[in-house]
């Protein structure tokens, strides 16, 4: 399908959802996973009112709406820790395109855009390489998770917190095997390379040409804006990316891993440096956050490109 977030058109996104959900709701997520909120009523309801008021800002703004699955951590290892084999965990990817699927036609009558996006997460720690699987080894992994959604509502995936290029090649591979658009979200440290060292307009590079340009997209995602905002002038990232979903915090990832509180940062700051982003990014159209981040973030944000 031709994705309406390519058009140009203004599109929000969600925030911190898991960080938003511990904090500032109090919801209990074992090694982070919120997939396994399907059958804990209360967890469900405040997921639920989460998505909600991201609805809500899209349609002040006149936007669309990218409404992910929250299936950042439904992959084969994280499942295995949380006691989910492959039928099981297929069997949760699976339920939650329901599950949105159906809140997405409640919105319907609104005449809000809405992108149902099946949501991947990395194999290992977001913020540190650590085992690095082939391209190939990641096509395989990841393409577990993404034949799941292939028979559902779902008509994107998106993979955030990548944190080496392989892992993203794969993802891409396996996207396409499966007749999906994908979104690859790199995170970078405070100098804006990748966790891996590598440079992230070098890494845009190499998916693109190891995949065929199969990607519809790039994003950063988990890095604030101060942090790789430097490191914006060049062709393929300025052509290629289309979205970003910051952290709220001016930490480093190794400092935010320390920390035992929440960094909720300034959501005025956070969107000044949205604004700036957007003057290097001429196809910045894709508006979320990641850590720390809520719908205040999200609503300044947005009201600055609206």
């Amino acid at each position: 399908m031709a994705l309406p977030q390519l058009s140009g058109g203004l599109f929000v996104t969600d925030g911190g959802l898991e960080t938003d959900l511990i904090f500032n709701r109090g919801i209990e997520l074992p090694q982070f996973a919120a997939f396994v909120l399907l059958d804990d009523a209360a967890g469900m309801a405040a997921l639920l009112d989460y998505y909600e008021g991201f609805v809500d800002i899209a349609r002040e703004r006149r936007a669309g709406f990218i409404l992910d699955t929250p299936t950042w951590r439904a992959n084969r290892d994280w499942g295995q820790r949380l006691g989910y084999d492959r039928a099981r965990l297929a069997d949760a990817n699976k339920r939650w395109a329901e599950v949105l699927a159906e809140l997405r036609a409640a919105w319907a009558p609104s005449g809000l855009p809405i992108v149902l996006d099946g949501l991947l997460g990395p194999r290992g720690d977001g913020y540190v390489p650590g085992e690095r699987m082939s391209a190939e080894e990641a096509a395989a992994y990841h393409g577990e998770q993404v034949a799941s959604f292939a028979d559902t509502a779902v008509e994107m995936v998106s993979v955030l917190t990548i944190n080496y290029v392989e892992e993203a090649v794969g993802v891409a591979h396996a996207a396409a095997e499966h007749g999906l658009p994908s979104a690859i979200s790199f995170t970078v440290e405070t100098d804006g390379r990748l966790p891996s060292g590598q440079p992230l307009a070098e890494a845009i590079d190499q998916v693109d040409a190891e995949s065929g340009t199969a990607p519809a997209y790039f994003m950063v995602n988990c890095a604030h804006p101060t942090h790789f905002e430097g490191v914006l002038d060049d062709a393929a990232i300025r052509e290629r990316i289309r979205g970003v979903r910051a952290n709220a915090s001016t930490l480093s990832h190794a400092e935010l891993d320390e920390s035992e509180e929440l960094d909720a940062g300034d959501p005025d700051d956070l969107a000044a440096g949205y604004e700036r982003l957007r003057s290097q990014l001429p196809n910045l159209t894709v508006l979320g956050g990641c850590c720390g981040t809520d719908h205040r973030h999200v609503a300044a944000i947005t009201e600055r490109f609206a």
